[in-house]
């Protein structure tokens, strides 16, 4: 569960949530793998462009209100990448973060910092690292293929009186993620996961929760317009309202390069 629109992908307000469970069985993990595979592989066009408005607030209730355009492009079999690149404030306009998913549990990231105009390789030791001050970090942009995790479905539950499947995933090799384990929601009519919890090393509760609070069809594709990310410990959160987003466009891949991280103007 993965750029923005991967990410929205991953992502879980509604506004009350009500858990319920209902006491069914445990199924084997090939079921959980096969919802899992269902969710991964959901459609989402092509490629995408998406105008997103992010607020971080911290425990003092400030607000930092920042503005960013994502694009995707999915060249199948594994193959995701993404670009974001800030419009607004000042202080981060122009920052761009592009990841590029490959089959398998590879990826690569690269970051572009117009103050010092670089751009700069994110390595996988700071994949726990936050993304430009806010509640996710690099590993919550990246793409996740449902084969580098164990999947089991643990009955049904509803998350603010939406009836969904409670799917429990664990990572194959620990060290390729900073979560030990991950739970979802999934809402079952749309393949849309409406919440996830994110567990680390030695917690009994989660530590991160990403909730979903307003989904639509665009283009004949379940889109999620609005999502929160929450920390769990600080009690900070970090949301994401979609603006606008755009679904097959042709988007070339020459976008998706060192140089579209430092050259805005193939943003459009």
């Amino acid at each position: 569960m993965t750029g923005i629109n991967t990410l929205l992908k991953k992502m879980v307000t509604l506004a009350a949530v009500s858990v319920a469970l209902l006491a069914q069985p445990v199924l084997s993990s090939d079921e959980g793998m096969e919802l899992a595979t269902k969710v991964y592989n959901r459609p989402a066009g092509k490629d995408g462009r998406s105008e997103v408005t992010m607020i971080i607030k911290g425990t003092k209730r400030q607000e930092r209100i920042r503005k960013l355009i994502s694009y995707r492009l999915d060249k199948g079999g594994g193959e995701r990448w993404n670009m974001m690149r800030f419009t607004e404030p000042a202080d981060v306009e122009n920052t761009a973060l592009l990841t590029k998913d490959h089959p398998g549990d590879e990826s690569d990231q690269w970051i572009y910092l117009p103050a010092l105009d670089r751009v700069r390789i994110i390595s996988s030791k700071r994949k726990g690292g936050k993304f430009v001050g806010s509640d996710f970090t690099y590993e919550d942009l990246r793409d996740r293929e449902p084969d580098m995790d164990t999947h089991t479905i643990e009955g049904k539950e509803k998350i603010g009186g939406i009836e969904c499947i409670k799917l429990v995933s664990i990572p194959v090799d620990k060290s390729n993620s900073i979560y030990t384990k991950r739970i979802s929601w999934i809402h079952e009519k749309t393949l849309t996961p409406l919440q996830v919890d994110l567990f680390q090393k030695n917690k009994s509760k989660p530590v991160k929760r990403l909730k979903a609070k307003k989904l639509k069809k665009i283009q004949g594709i379940w889109t999620i317009l609005q999502s929160t990310m929450y920390d769990l410990k600080k009690g900070n959160t970090t949301r994401l309202a979609t603006n606008r987003v755009e679904y097959d466009l042709g988007l070339p891949e020459d976008l998706f390069s060192k140089r579209g991280l430092s050259d805005s103007s193939l943003f459009r």
